[in-house]
């Protein structure tokens, strides 16, 4: 092993040298459960997109009309390419739109 003979030779640390490259780390298979939510119990309140850890919550620009016929203008979903099924999601939803149910292979 090569030794450093001095610190001006130590390199630079927090230094992002190819941008974007970690969506090449899917991380969706470290899962056990998965949240599935339901589009009529969602009342946009962002809450699960603003928690979400990495994020796989997505906001898209959408319609979405209920049941009842309330009208949105986004819909969110979510990236089980990423999601790593933590459930921070349906714990910090205040209508429970988001269940957490086991994954299946």
């Amino acid at each position: 092993m090569a030794s450093l003979s001095s610190w001006k030779e130590i390199p630079l640390g927090g230094l992002i040298k190819e941008p974007q490259s970690s969506r090449y780390n899917k991380t969706g298979s470290w899962r056990t459960e998965r949240p599935v939510l339901e589009q009529d119990a969602c009342i946009r309140c962002t809450l699960c997109w603003v928690y979400c850890p990495e994020p796989a919550i997505l906001e898209l620009p959408k319609p979405y009309t209920t049941k009842k016929g309330i009208k949105y203008n986004v819909t969110y979903e979510i990236n089980y390419d990423y999601c790593k099924g933590c459930g921070i999601c349906s714990q910090v939803c205040p209508t429970k739109a988001i269940k957490m149910v086991p994954e299946v292979s």
